[in-house]
């Protein structure tokens, strides 16, 4: 394995101190509610205006957004419901007789709120709204809070549009950690989120993974991470294209190629700079190859693997020979886009798949949002008296080898009942005493 670049900088935030903002912003918002989240808008955003997005002015705003902008929403939603349709039919219900007399089952059951942030800082991601709003919708939540930043007076119109398309319930025009406090408490809509999810800076990021275990959460996330493997075959311009391309989230933004062909690695060594002079933000694309960018040169494909696994990319890109092999055996990402057509872009915005995902190497033990994370899986039983025979008697025996003495008489109890007649072991409860 050759370095043929290695990062200037580690991808981390200065957690700490992130860490104590947050901490003390949700405390004050948790004491004084409402009022807090206001002084914090005033603070961060300018706004003293209304939280809720009214009716007349969430239709003033979707006049705004041009019809191929709607139209070309209309079919990033489409094709994201579709996807969430079918990820949700993967998850059934069912009911099993496991033994003569015993009924065991799962139901499944969407929470009843979610939260959904949009980012709206550097840009208006309207496709973001669609990949959680319309996912928690096909899931089936009763209830959606949408929120995203306010540019000025309002948020951008096509993230509204989105919103709406979507199907969310309710839009606040708030971001930062007000907005996620505001949803996981329910402030300005009544309404307690269950589960909170979307992207967002730190910020959100950490105000989001304090605030679980009151709430569920997606992923725990940071920085946007992007990862090519290429072998020879691979066009260096399209390599580069495509970093550069992702670079361009934010200067703290990781991008990584894992190449079995050093020719490969030092064309788009010399190329990926050139190709962010050419892009209106070259700073920001600058800024992430500088500062977080590498290229690993690796031996053969099983130690590209290897690699690729240890880095669990968010967004991981496979420009090589023999596609199948390599859906085969990684095993570590958030999404997998499979041969030059399929650029992260599609993913992000309108094939179907959902963006939001893990980082932090969180890809080993999770995969990103999708319609099951908005549901639940509740297992139910329900047992005979005959079957109490056979399973009373082993749940308590087993209760008392763990020392539970209180689980084994709840047993002793049924088996007492059901089958007076019988002498068993343990007979202390008599009905007599209580009556």
């Amino acid at each position: 394995m050759i370095y043929l670049k290695k990062p200037q900088r580690s991808a981390e935030e200065d957690d700490r101190s992130i860490r104590e903002a947050v901490e003390g912003m949700l405390a004050d918002i948790g004491e004084r509610g409402e009022a807090a989240v206001r002084d914090y808008a005033e603070k961060f955003d300018g706004w003293t205006g209304d939280f809720l997005l009214g009716a007349e002015k969430k239709a003033r705003l979707i006049e705004q957004v041009p019809q191929q902008v709607k139209d070309d929403l209309c079919f990033a939603h489409e094709q994201v419901t579709r996807f969430a349709e079918a990820q949700k039919q993967s998850l059934r219900e069912f009911e099993i007789e496991t033994a003569p007399g015993v009924r065991l089952g799962q139901r499944v059951v969407p929470v009843q709120c979610a939260g959904c942030y949009v980012p709206g800082g550097r840009y208006a991601h309207a496709a973001s709204a669609i990949m959680s709003v319309a996912t928690a919708k096909v899931a089936g939540v009763d209830f959606v809070v949408a929120c995203s930043p306010p540019r000025g007076d309002a948020i951008d119109p096509a993230v509204a549009y989105a919103m709406d398309l979507a199907g969310a319930d309710a839009i606040l025009e708030m971001g930062g950690v007000q907005a996620v406090a505001s949803l996981a408490f329910g402030l300005f809509t009544s309404r307690e989120a269950d589960i909170i999810v979307g992207p967002g800076n730190a910020y959100v990021a950490e105000a989001k993974r304090l605030l679980f275990g009151r709430v569920g959460i997606d992923v725990f996330a940071g920085p946007t991470e992007s990862a090519i493997i290429a072998d020879d075959t691979a066009d260096p311009m399209t390599v580069a294209v495509d970093l550069a391309s992702q670079a361009e989230h934010g200067p703290n933004s990781p991008v990584w190629l894992f190449t079995t062909s050093e020719r490969v690695g030092r064309s788009v060594l010399e190329l990926l700079p050139k190709v962010a002079d050419d892009m209106p933000n070259a700073e920001v694309v600058h800024a992430a190859w500088r500062d977080h960018g590498e290229i690993i040169v690796c031996g053969d494909r099983e130690e590209a693997v290897r690699v690729s696994d240890r880095y669990a990319p968010e967004h991981l890109q496979i420009l090589a020979d023999d596609l199948d092999w390599w859906k085969a055996n990684l095993n570590n990402y958030g999404s997998l886009f499979l041969g030059e057509g399929s650029t992260v872009t599609h993913g992000d915005k309108c094939s179907g798949t959902n963006h939001i995902l893990p980082t932090k190497r969180a890809g080993r033990y999770s995969g990103g949002l999708n319609v099951h994370k908005f549901m639940k899986v509740l297992t139910y039983q329900h047992l005979d008296a005959q079957a109490n025979k056979t399973f009373s008697a082993i749940g308590s025996r087993i209760s008392r080898i763990e020392g539970m003495e209180g689980h084994a008489r709840a047993c002793d109890w049924r088996l007492r009942k059901y089958f007076p007649g019988e002498i068993w072991a343990f007979e202390v409860y008599d009905q007599r005493r209580y009556d």
